[in-house]
């Protein structure tokens, strides 16, 4: 038995090895299941269920999980392993499928480790033919919260002791997508969930996220689809949802200062703690799953459309007015710039490769640019109309 044991343990080295090559093409995972069947002969049945259990996690994931792999197993049931495991299963899924129609183009895989506890693992593609940057990246945090960040979540109604630190987890995935094509829109997404212990013994949970899209030109198909197939996940759990965070949305990605919206929408949500921690983790799931079927046939239509200097520069303009809510509004950025130990890098990268300022622009009336401008001052209902 301790022949087979090293045996097992040889090929499980092996098997990390492989996986970190990027052992995923279709000829390298066919050696890869000719080398687990044989392993599972040789070992038995005990055996080739973990052997199993690790290519499975390897073979999804885009690197090993933030969390010792053995805490995860003895702590299999609690929400903190639920969402690590969920979060690196939809960033392999996610970052495989762009890679898909990119094929040229490989994510940068960077897992980091954070000092004050947890790390993360940061997926970044650049300088594509269809994606210009694409970043999907997962966290998995854990520390005390610093008092300008417990008063930031206090604005919010949390009911966190005033002006002293608090131990917290945190776990999400975020991305945004920024595509080549002009005609393609940017799209933006994060899941999370977070706890806080309130020094009383009590422990504070919530769920937030949501999924939004930025065209450069307005294809109203293209939205109609989009909104269709998030309210599809949101109805899966209750009628009313789609629309309040439908409009939650609206409101969240109001960039003040220019009177308009960053994109057309689609849903936003936070301090989701209800009906019950379980089915709140099914509906922040249903969402994420949407995330491929509501922007992958958007991207196939468009990616190889025609477009012109001009289309360019106004895609540029467009991304400048996505730096600036990122950098003065959006609260993610502003909540991890307030995080001790926070990897700046990770950060910012929603930030787009290029974007451009121009002094009082204003599109010609009755252009693309200009149509598009409409919606983003007055949000429509893709649903209904």
């Amino acid at each position: 038995m301790l022949k087979w044991y090293r045996i097992f343990c040889a090929m499980r080295r092996d098997c990390r090895a492989m996986s970190s090559m990027y052992m995923y093409q279709s000829s390298q995972r066919s050696r890869l299941f000719r080398y687990l069947v044989s392993g599972m002969t040789a070992f038995g049945a005990t055996g080739a269920f973990l052997f199993t259990k690790q290519v499975n996690c390897a073979s999804v994931w885009m690197a090993d999980s933030v969390t010792d792999q053995k805490m995860l197993e003895q702590n299999k049931d609690t929400m903190q392993t639920k969402m690590e495991t969920t979060i690196l299963r939809l960033q392999g899924e996610i970052c495989r499928a762009l890679e898909k129609l990119d094929p040229d183009t490989k994510f940068k895989v960077d897992k980091w480790k954070r000092e004050e506890g947890g790390g993360g693992v940061t997926c970044i593609m650049q300088d594509g033919s269809v994606f210009e940057k694409a970043g999907v990246n997962i966290s998995v945090v854990h520390g005390t919260l610093p008092p300008g960040a417990v008063q930031q979540m206090r604005s919010r109604g949390k009911d966190l002791k005033e002006g002293t630190k608090l131990p917290f987890f945190a776990a999400g995935i975020s991305s945004v997508i920024h595509p080549t094509n002009p005609n393609v829109p940017t799209i933006h997404f994060n899941y999370r969930y977070f706890e806080v212990d309130n020094g009383n013994g009590q422990i504070q949970w919530w769920f937030g996220g949501g999924t939004d899209l930025t065209p450069t030109y307005l294809d109203e198909q293209d939205c109609i689809h989009f909104h269709k197939t998030l309210k599809a996940a949101c109805d899966q759990h209750d009628s009313g949802y789609y629309q309040k965070f439908k409009s939650w949305c609206d409101e969240y990605f109001f960039i003040k200062h220019r009177g308009e919206r960053r994109g057309v929408g689609g849903i936003f949500f936070d301090d989701v703690d209800e009906p019950s921690q379980e089915e709140a983790f099914s509906f922040i799931k249903s969402c994420a799953e949407a995330v491929l079927p509501s922007y992958i046939p958007i991207v196939k239509k468009h990616m190889n459309d025609g477009y012109s200097y001009a289309d360019r520069q106004w895609q540029l303009l467009r991304r400048g007015r996505y730096v600036e809510f990122n950098l003065v509004y959006d609260r993610g950025t502003k909540f991890g710039l307030l995080t001790p130990g926070a990897r700046i890098e990770s950060i910012l990268m929603s930030l787009p490769l290029h974007a451009k300022w121009e002094y009082s622009h204003t599109p010609e009336s009755g252009s693309k640019a200009d149509r598009l401008l409409q919606v983003l001052k007055n949000p429509r209902d893709w649903i209904t109309e």
